[in-house]
């Protein structure tokens, strides 16, 4: 199987004026150059393209021989791999050499760079990931990948253990790539057998590439299902350490929704993983989350509890005040996904947007203004300042120079 009648344009694709430019260069003189990997796929089902990678049969050092003879500013960022990242009009490219495995185990496979564009496709993991497509738009497909495209159907290239032993973060790509393009139905049953088959190799996987893959996979379209097929496979519970709330997540990917939301990776790995503050130490712990990401996951596991349209407006701008407006959001969210209610609750969606209706003031009372009422600097001061701040935000934060006073006077007298 090899090229088809199937054509792509890609002068419609983002980044259309630097790829051409980038093929004039490297595709002729002997060499051949084609786009390969996501952007094909993505492009043949209307998906939105982020970045484009480009194979070739020049060795690195004919690619930077031709990147800097036009002008471009070739980086050799893995070129013990075969990759140089040529950067055209601030856009970068990875250009990769064609590669044949001469070893592989695990994560770290020996590999020579050839010419073979049909070895070099089915070397990789997915059928729908091996297609490429030439720089006159013929799409190339040597392992059945237009097929599995069009049927929604993730499935390893040959023989699916093969695969996974030779890289066993497609493990948790085989399930990330299903939550994304598949069609929602069971994974294909030869790839699942194989991965639950090999899943103590997920233990050799760095935290980091776990983090990587996860928050992918729970904002990918088909993640609830996904999910369900990887908890009863055993997979959630080596992945996370600790119980998983399915019911919360396939809520909170509904609620995002019906309040005008984007999908958010670390508020639904909260929802999935975190009920109370020491949830969010252990996802922390097992995906090496950033620190950022971390917070936000605690955050929502303190403050969910006792959130509901029941809290008055007044009350609502406190708590918007005292714990921030994208918190409170994130928190609020968490708490509907934990209700009874539906997606269409509209008390809820009212409560989750009321940071859209309040932005929280500056609290107009400074230091000054208790050094002139007679303290000093010190731990009085500071006591003065955060009584007065608390009475402020009791009364609804007036702005009345009479009520500021009332409040700065009481303050001062403790």
């Amino acid at each position: 199987m090899s090229a088809t009648s199937r054509k792509i344009d890609l002068s419609a694709w983002p980044f259309a004026a630097p790829l051409a430019r980038l093929m004039g260069v490297l595709d002729g003189d002997g060499e051949e150059a084609r786009v390969v990997g996501g952007a094909v796929r993505n492009a043949l089902i209307d998906a939105p393209i982020h970045e484009v990678d480009v194979a070739t049969t020049a060795v690195p050092e004919e690619v930077i021989r031709r990147a800097k003879a036009a002008g471009f500013k070739p980086v050799p960022t893995g070129i013990e791999h075969g990759t140089v990242t040529v950067v055209i009009d601030k856009h970068p490219f990875e250009v990769t050499t064609l590669r044949t495995d001469v070893e592989t185990f695990g994560r770290h496979a020996k590999v020579a760079f050839g010419r073979d564009w049909r070895e070099d496709a089915l070397r990789r993991d997915f059928t729908m990931n091996a297609l490429s497509v030439s720089r006159d738009g013929t799409v190339h497909d040597y392992a059945g990948g237009l097929d599995d495209l069009a049927k929604r159907h993730v499935r390893f290239i040959g023989d699916a253990a093969q695969r996974i032993a030779e890289d066993y973060l497609r493990i948790l790509r085989f399930f990330r790539f299903h939550a994304a393009y598949g069609g929602g139905g069971h994974p294909d049953a030869e790839g699942l057998a194989a991965c639950i088959a090999a899943r103590d190799g997920l233990a050799q996987l760095s935290r980091e590439r776990l983090r990587m893959e996860m928050l992918k996979l729970v904002v990918a379209k088909h993640a609830t299902p996904t999910l369900i097929v990887m908890s009863d496979a055993g997979f959630t519970l080596s992945i996370l350490a600790g119980v998983i709330y399915l019911s919360a997540f396939e809520n909170m990917t509904k609620v995002e929704a019906a309040a005008g939301l984007a999908a958010d990776a670390t508020r639904r790995l909260g929802a999935l993983g975190a009920a109370i503050p020491e949830d969010a130490e252990r996802l922390h712990q097992r995906l090496r989350l950033a620190n950022h990401e971390r917070d936000r996951i605690r955050s929502m596991a303190e403050g969910w509890h006792g959130l509901s349209p029941a809290l008055s407006e007044r009350d609502t701008r406190a708590l918007i005040y005292r714990r921030g407006a994208a918190a409170f959001t994130d928190q609020a969210l968490l708490a509907w996904a934990r209700s009874q209610a539906t997606a269409h609750d509209a008390a809820w969606r009212d409560l989750v947007t009321r940071p859209d209706r309040f932005t929280p003031p500056v609290f107009p009372l400074r230091a000054d203004d208790f050094i002139k009422r007679g303290l000093a600097k010190g731990p009085a001061l500071g006591a003065a300042l955060r009584a007065a701040e608390e009475a402020w935000i009791e009364e609804d934060f007036p702005i009345d120079a009479a009520v500021l006073k009332a409040i700065a006077d009481r303050a001062v007298k403790g």
